[in-house]
């Protein structure tokens, strides 16, 4: 007798986001980018740990390679805050982001953060206007961008390196405005309602590709990326190398005129502006 498989729910693909088995930023750094060269420092406070920056080669191409890092560890998880970063962070991000774009280097960035650091110290250094510069910069950086959505994309954390002129996302990732867990407090003031929130939220790669908020979903082996990280970590390869192949034969002006109205058009398909 056939087993039937699943449905895999809003809920399900949180917990493979989260499951702390699947592939990390230096992970993909290691499996897709040759010759890295991490590069440190926002030349004004510090250095962020939970932003990972620096320059590599793929498929011949030079390229700025920025992404946020959970850790593989404990030890890594408490260093990098897991993953939420700081307004040092993002302004580091920015800085190399510049210097990428004076050199005429792609930039592609790797998305797995629960949000910004919520801390008192971030807050006084300025993290809603980090956010804010780096959502301003990226949209009319003059150099292709390729963003990659590799786990959570929590909230605003997230967004200030996901402007991109390729968004992709893979199979089991999740991107939100907010977790299920905060939405759920707020609407129905019961975290246990989180998997309830999780389906409203359309936070799945499929509901954002028919929501027209990303542009590619890469596939993941059976069971998640942690099953298999190596053949997850080459479908990721293959689709960033497909991407930038495109974008780096577009003019620069035509390049960020057509990011900027992907930004404006962000709306369901069929939708008035």
């Amino acid at each position: 007798m056939a087993t039937r498989t699943l449905k895999k729910t809003a809920w399900d693909r949180v917990r493979l986001a989260r499951d702390p088995g699947r592939p990390h930023v230096r992970d993909f750094i290691a499996g897709i980018f040759t010759d890295f060269e991490e590069l440190h420092g926002d030349r004004l406070v510090n250095d962020d740990p939970a932003m990972v920056a620096g320059f590599g080669t793929l498929d011949g191409m030079h390229v700025l390679v920025l992404g946020h890092n959970k850790g593989a560890s404990v030890e890594e998880n408490m260093a990098s805050n897991f993953g939420m970063v700081n307004p040092d962070g993002y302004r580091k991000a920015m800085r190399l982001a510049a210097l990428a774009e004076r050199f005429h280097n792609p930039i592609v960035t790797f998305v797995d953060t629960p949000g910004a650091y919520p801390g008192r110290e971030a807050e006084e250094r300025g993290q809603a206007e980090a956010i804010a510069k780096s959502l301003e910069f990226f949209a009319a950086v003059k150099t292709p961008v390729v963003v990659v959505v590799t786990g959570e994309g929590g909230s605003g954390g997230a967004l200030a390196i996901a402007v991109g002129d390729r968004v992709l996302m893979m199979e089991n990732a999740v991107y939100s405005v907010i977790s299920p867990e905060g939405c759920a407090g707020i609407l129905w003031r019961d975290g246990a309602k989180a998997p309830e929130a999780a389906e409203a939220l359309k936070i799945t790669a499929a509901d954002l590709m028919s929501l027209g908020a990303i542009d590619e979903i890469v596939k993941e082996p059976a069971g998640g990326a942690q099953k298999n990280p190596a053949a997850a970590i080459a479908n990721v390869k293959k689709a960033v190398v497909a991407a930038l192949r495109g974008l780096v034969k577009v003019p620069l002006d035509e390049l960020v005129a057509n990011r900027y109205k992907k930004l404006r058009a962000y709306n369901p398909p069929g939708k008035d502006s």
